[in-house]
């Protein structure tokens, strides 16, 4: 039996990216993986029903907003549920869990994203989570050619999280009256126009609906290149970030943590959540072997494409048991944190291009593992109480039998261990973070 935690809250914060063809690539050719209900409410209902049932902190889905992965047979990271719709539909259907959801800052406004998380909040009872990214792809479908240089897409990121955080605050907590004698519904003295002028935006406000339940939705942020980490040392609860390794993710938490202090909020205020993706079986033979078929089902010529468009260079001349030449590569950080990640995979860790292929397919950057629950409960424990994360992002590698296998076994596991709660503490997200609500 492992010791009590050593860490600042009593047990992990677990949330699952929403991915229903399932993390691993090209695990929907698995028989049973239900990939005809792609798109289909149904599918994820059920999966959100059973991370529910495990008392899961929230569902997080992703969002994208162009097809170019489609074109390389990839279909693991895609967009075919939309963000907004699915999770309002789902809070219909759920009562505790969180509902996290991906909105880019490149191709909205802030007064569209503030009513839309209001409204979700509202929906939901205070279950909404807002995941801030900025975008790199996409930009021809908005009447664009290419992505502005990283510097300027944060510096936009910035101020619309800034006016979409205040327009939630335009609203005083006790503005309604409903006061049917005097016939006042709302307090004019309760409502605060913003009339910003900024770079990017100009915003009259109030926003036209109430202060959502909790305040402000959570706010998720998920980038670990020095401009991402800067954004979410300042305004983000939740920071997901992509850790490969645990001495990499003890360096990010404890940076994490300064940064946080720097912009004047306390260190603890922030809950730091890596991804993983656990391949669970009975036994770690079974594990091992769960492993390789998923690998099998691997189109590696599809990879080298996916390979060459991620990484964008070209591979086409190198075969699959060979490296890539480390003078492909390029150094520059504004490529981003996962870029660097298979860089170093690559010319570091001199994985052969079929390696790079499988390892990209499981992991996407993330730290994964084949075993028992058990001993893939041991290593999530080591990391939380070592300094490196308040919890995981768990990446199902195949739906609806890995995601199973989750929260009918790992799950259980954590919980037996004292490491993860029996029920939900709260009815907010906000209360099963154990984060403050703001004031306005």
């Amino acid at each position: 039996m492992t010791a009590a935690p050593k860490h600042p809250t009593n047990h992990m914060v677990l949330t699952t990216f929403m991915l229903p063809a399932g993390y691993h690539r090209d695990s929907w050719r698995r028989p049973g993986s239900r990939a005809e209900e792609l798109g289909n409410l149904s599918f994820v209902a059920d999966l959100t029903q059973m991370a529910e049932d495990a008392k899961l902190d929230a569902v997080f889905f992703g969002d994208i907003v162009h097809a170019n992965n489609l074109f390389r047979n990839d279909i693991m990271m895609n967009g075919f549920y939309e963000p907004i719709s699915v999770l309002s539909a789902l809070a219909a259907r759920t009562k505790n869990i969180g509902l996290i959801g991906t909105m880019s800052t490149s191709f909205s406004e802030p007064y569209n994203a503030a009513r839309q998380f209001a409204g979700l909040d509202h929906m939901s009872g205070g279950r909404a989570g807002w995941n801030i990214v900025t975008s790199r792809d996409g930009f021809a479908n908005f009447g664009g050619d290419s992505a502005p240089d990283p510097a300027q897409r944060y510096e936009r990121a910035a101020e619309f999280v800034d006016v979409t955080m205040r327009l939630w605050d335009s609203w005083s907590d006790d503005a309604i009256r409903a006061d049917r004698e005097s016939g006042v519904w709302v307090d004019p003295a309760g409502l605060k126009p913003l009339n910003h002028q900024g770079r990017f935006y100009n915003v009259q406000g109030p926003i036209n609906m109430p202060r959502p339940p909790q305040g402000r939705p959570v706010l998720v942020q998920a980038g670990s290149s020095v401009p991402g980490m800067d954004l979410g040392s300042s305004v983000a609860d939740v920071i997901y970030t992509a850790q490969p390794r645990k001495e990499q993710a003890q360096d990010f938490y404890a940076k994490m943590r300064v940064l946080v202090e720097s912009k004047g909020r306390k260190a603890d205020s922030i809950k730091v959540v890596p991804g993983i993706l656990p391949i669970i079986a009975d036994t770690a033979q079974e594990a091992e072997e769960l492993a390789a078929e998923l690998a099998g089902y691997l189109d590696l010529d599809a990879g080298r494409r996916q390979i060459s468009g991620d990484l964008k260079i070209d591979i086409d001349d190198i075969g699959f048991d060979e490296r890539i030449p480390a003078e492909r590569f390029s150094e520059d950080p504004d490529r981003g944190s996962r870029y660097h990640i298979f860089r170093k995979k690559s010319v570091e860790g001199q994985m052969t291009l079929r390696e790079l292929i499988v390892d990209r397919a499981r992991s996407t950057g993330h730290t994964w593992m084949a075993g028992t629950a058990g001993q893939v409960a041991d290593a999530m424990i080591d990391w939380f109480t070592s300094g490196a994360c308040d919890g995981f992002n768990l990446n199902s590698p195949f739906n609806p039998g890995g995601f199973e296998a989750i929260c009918h076994k790992l799950v259980p596991e954590l919980q037996e261990r004292g490491y993860f709660r029996q029920e939900y503490e709260g009815t907010t997200l906000r209360d099963n973070l154990k984060l403050d609500r703001p004031a306005a």
